[in-house]
Formats: C-alpha cells, structure tokens, sequence
C-alpha cells in the first residue's frame, strides 16, 4: 500500500516539534544534573555516620525515587519526540526517491 507524502507536511512536523525535543533534552539532562545534588543533600540530612549508610539512606529517600521517576519520563518524552522527529525525516527522503524514480520512469516511458 502506497501512502501519498506531502513534503512540506514533513519539514513542518520537523520544524514544529524541534522547540519541544530540545526542551524534552533540556529537561532530561537538567534532572540527570539535579540527581546528584540530591544525593548529596539527602546524604547529609542523614544521621548515619559511614558514607554508605549515608548513600543507601540518599537512594531510598522518596525525593531520589520520585526523581528518578522524572528522569523516566523526561527520557521517554524526549525518546518519543526524537524517533517522531527521524520517522519525518525519513518520509521526506522517501519522498525525494520516490520523486527520482517517478522522473526517471517518465523519462523511459517518452
């Protein structure tokens, strides 16, 4: 089954959504920067002494799990918006071959 590809539709999903996939990208690595800092603060709102009761405290605080969560997210935002973004990109090269062989038939057909 063909399926009729507007080229001008392509570059302007491409254009449309690039704002959003680099704000998805933003927000990812602004979390994934964030994760230590919270690691660091819950580590030392701890009573405990040694550093890796300190850590296990840090990793099992809602506030790590519920960031971690965010990063979930933020990945899968920014993953879905990239493969839209590709799955244009690729139509429209489609577009441009199918375009090449429909002149190069035309051209034997005459």
């Amino acid at each position: 089954m063909t399926r009729d590809i507007d080229p001008n539709k392509c570059i302007d999903f491409i254009l449309e959504n690039a704002g959003k996939y680099a704000q998805a990208k933003g927000e990812l690595a602004q979390l994934e920067a964030y994760k230590s800092s919270l690691k660091a603060i819950k580590m030392a709102q701890t009573d405990e002494q040694s550093l890796g009761a300190q850590e296990r405290e840090a990793y099992r605080s809602q506030d790590y799990q519920d960031l971690c969560k965010a990063i979930g997210a933020a990945t899968e935002n920014a993953e879905k918006l990239k493969w839209e973004l590709e799955a244009a990109r690729l139509r429209h090269a489609t577009w441009q071959t199918l375009e090449v062989s429909n002149r190069n038939q035309d051209r034997i057909l005459r």
